[in-house]
């Protein structure tokens, strides 16, 4: 007998069934940890955002799509859940200065646009690709399984648009 995917369970535990969440959490708890402790070197701070991560699954399971992937859901939770948490971390009141702020030089006006890669010259495919990857951190996988082809083919995409915008330049 065939288990249910993750999908039907997040459904099913969006309608009350508690079971259901205790499978998806067999099933995820370890990649999700994993990911953390990869990411954050730190393992205090990846329990905290580990504990976060299932709390804010829970709170927004009403939110849920049933037509939405299940992991790829979990894993924004948790890639957002961890940035949060960086950025909590990295602030501090007594940091706070508001002469310094006041006082601070402006930055330069006038960023070398020769810096910058021309993106106009890859495919809107190579782009979303690019974007998928080091604008959201996402995985070959992960972004396969947004652009409904197979990792090898998202590596090839990647490769080749990097590729085009170094010889571009």
């Amino acid at each position: 007998m065939t288990e249910p995917s993750d999908e039907t369970l997040m459904s099913a535990y969006r309608q009350g069934q508690s079971d259901a969440f205790e499978i998806l959490y067999r099933r995820h708890s370890g990649k999700v940890y994993g990911f953390l402790m990869n990411k954050l070197k730190d393992r205090e701070m990846a329990d905290d955002v580990f504990q976060a991560t299932f709390l804010k699954l829970h709170h927004s399971r009403a939110a849920y799509g049933p037509t939405l992937p299940f992991l790829p859901w979990l894993f924004t939770i948790c890639r957002n859940t961890m940035i949060d948490s960086l950025r909590k971390k990295k602030r501090t009141l007594e940091d706070f200065n508001q002469d310094a702020i006041d006082n601070a030089p402006s930055p330069k006006p006038d960023v070398s646009e020769a810096v910058l890669p021309d993106l106009a010259s890859l495919s809107s495919h190579q782009r979303e690709a690019l974007e998928l990857r080091y604008s959201h951190d996402l995985s070959f996988v992960e972004i396969a399984q947004r652009l409904n082809t197979s990792s090898v083919n998202v590596r090839q995409l990647i490769s080749r648009a990097v590729k085009k915008l170094r010889s571009n330049q």
